[in-house]
């Protein structure tokens, strides 16, 4: 790869939402420190309007003479992968790095349907992710212990520990019901959980977080409050974790972990079976 450009334009094309190639893209990118992307989705290219836009897109960057884009594609279509290719591009294809490779595996041809990977066509996993996500916002920050039963998993963390973000993931990515509770002052003065969490108490998991990246992000929200003291975040925190560890709830600290590694691991720990791709 050609070092010298420390800026690179980055493509995501796809007959579909781009997500796919949007992962598979990024996960690749991370590797290479140094270099600053420019990620740009282009998603929905279905049409010969549109796959010549595309195109045109992409030759435009590669005249500005900043170094060739690069274009990540899960294009469906074969007319519409080859003419993408014509573009002046280093290209990566990855249907068709990994879809031949399986169909000579298999010893089936794939259906080339598009968008099939983020779509309605699995209704019962698509379902399962409707229901997660309302869950989630209907049981956000304690807003109601209705229907806590029917949680798979309830964080509990003081304020902005990243549970709201986490559920959400949670229920998104793997179709999970997760609600949030936080522990608010007078739960750590008395040093007990929340009365509606008492019955829940194995579905408990717990969130936690350094006292200054919490009072780093408590200033964003209301700046030069006692809420965002540096010393109140550390006696909330402190009090936090030494009730979880009285309650034997398992607990995580978040500080330097994505949410995507949060969830990963709750739902590890927590032995959830996911119920959507």
């Amino acid at each position: 790869m050609n070092s010298s450009h420390k800026t690179r334009t980055v493509f995501f094309v796809s007959d579909g939402t781009g997500i796919t190639a949007e992962m598979l893209g990024h996960s690749l990118l991370t590797q290479f420190d140094g270099i600053n992307f420019h990620q740009v989705t282009l998603p929905f290219i279905n049409t010969p309007e549109k796959i010549r836009d595309c195109v045109e897109k992409i030759n435009k960057v590669a005249s500005a003479g900043n170094g060739k884009p690069i274009v990540m594609t899960t294009l469906v279509n074969s007319e519409a992968r080859h003419l993408i290719h014509k573009a002046n591009a280093f290209s990566l294809d990855f249907f068709d790095a990994f879809l031949k490779p399986l169909e000579a595996e298999l010893g089936v041809k794939s259906t080339h349907t598009i968008g099939r990977s983020h779509s309605a066509v699995d209704q019962k996993g698509y379902g399962h992710r409707i229901d997660a996500v309302n869950f989630a916002l209907a049981h956000d920050d304690g807003v109601t212990d209705r229907e806590l039963a029917k949680a798979e998993v309830i964080l509990v963390g003081v304020s902005r520990s990243g549970k709201t973000p986490t559920s959400l993931y949670l229920a998104l990515q793997f179709g999970i019901r997760a609600a949030n509770y936080p522990l608010i002052p007078e739960d750590l003065d008395r040093m007990k959980m929340p009365k509606p969490l008492v019955p829940f108490r194995d579905k408990l998991y717990g969130l936690t977080i350094t006292p200054e990246r919490l009072s780093e992000i408590r200033n964003e929200r209301r700046p030069g409050s006692k809420y965002a003291e540096l010393s109140n975040c550390r006696y909330e925190v402190a009090q936090a974790e030494l009730l979880m560890r009285r309650e034997g709830v398992k607990w995580l600290n978040s500080t330097t972990k994505s949410i995507e590694e949060i969830a990963t691991t709750i739902m590890q720990e927590v032995k959830l079976e996911r119920r959507t791709y």
